[in-house]
């Protein structure tokens, strides 16, 4: 199958996933366009890396190896791209599973030799089986899905969202690596936007650079219990905020929230008025959905202004490290 060789790098930390972790490297291994190899990076927990060595000893497919950076997703990712030997490096997220043809949409975006990323749609899998009532599909990002308000098809974006996306490897040698300091940290405050903060400096460095979402390239995320409450959409939307401060403070206000004022002019008041239509015709968690849209805007906002003040402080610390390696 012509096309460019693909690794598949997947970041975990913690045995509280393990079959979700089985599950992941599985559905890779199912691809219908094979991927070159499947990487394991394991964010500085020994058991986990010991029990992953010895369950995938005798693959030749699979490798596993520590995250050689400071404790984060993102540390965990540059590990991953600088051992890597594909031309193209996907990323998969540790609680989902990847439909058969993930691998083959991502590869095709590739023949235009100008396109630096491909990024794909994330399904939610509920753990109490369905979507909450309150929940607005506006606000899926905050679960690390796709949201009501992304383009569909296949189209240029801004930036792709990291647990369901991939980047041509000179990509990382025009921008640098994912900054450490702004994504996730295991299970400390759910900052975001790395993959938000890459792209933009890629499209900075190479400003012919194509970024796609197609969104048949399709993974399926577990959604947990704890995070169908209203207390984690609260925590995550806040800690977006402070998240979105910080990339303002790397690549610049006007790119750095470019989408989100459409997102924030368009897409959120068409939800309010969904929601309370939805009320007034007595459909359930309309006035629910409306009024989380309104204070999920509100707490991002809090989190925002608290980021920038920090930021001007220089009480936050974040770095951008070059990638070496990744050639056989």
């Amino acid at each position: 199958m012509s096309g460019p060789d693909i690794s598949v790098v997947i970041c975990v930390y913690t045995e509280d996933r393990w079959e979700d972790i089985l599950a992941a490297v599985s559905s890779v291994r199912a691809q219908a366009y094979p991927a070159l190899e499947t990487l394991l990076v394991v964010d500085h927990n020994a058991a986990l890396l010991d029990r992953l060595t010895k369950e995938y000893k005798e693959a030749t497919d699979v490798r596993v190896l520590a995250n050689a950076g400071p404790r984060g997703l993102s540390a965990g990712r540059n590990t991953g791209i600088a051992a890597s030997y594909g031309e193209v490096i996907a990323f998969l997220d540790d609680d989902a599973v990847a439909e058969r043809d993930w691998l083959r949409h991502f590869a095709a975006g590739y023949a235009d030799p100008r396109v630096m990323a491909v990024g794909g749609r994330t399904e939610p899998i509920w753990a109490s089986g369905r979507r909450p009532d309150w929940f607005p599909e506006e606000f899926d990002w905050v679960v690390g899905c796709t949201y009501r308000g992304l383009p569909r098809g296949r189209v240029k974006v801004r930036n792709v969202l990291g647990g369901n996306a991939s980047f041509r490897r000179t990509a990382f040698d025009f921008a640098g690596g994912f900054a450490t300091g702004i994504g996730r940290d295991g299970d400390r405050l759910p900052l975001g936007c790395e993959e938000t903060e890459l792209c933009i400096r890629l499209t900075r460095a190479r400003p012919d650079a194509v970024l796609l979402i197609d969104d048949r390239a399709v993974i399926h995320h577990r959604v947990p219990e704890a995070r169908e409450h209203f207390g984690y959409f609260r925590t995550r939307t806040y800690a977006e905020g402070l998240s979105k401060a910080l990339v303002a403070r790397s690549v610049g206000a006007d790119k750095g929230l470019e989408s989100e004022r459409r997102y924030a002019t368009r897409v959120l008041p068409a939800g309010v008025a969904r929601g309370l239509r939805d009320a007034v015709l007595a459909r359930r968690g309309g006035a629910g959905r409306a009024g989380a849209i309104v204070a999920g805007v509100l707490t991002a906002a809090g989190g925002y202004v608290v980021g920038s003040v920090r930021v001007r402080r220089g009480g936050v610390e974040y770095s951008v490290v070059g990638i070496e390696g990744g050639s056989r």
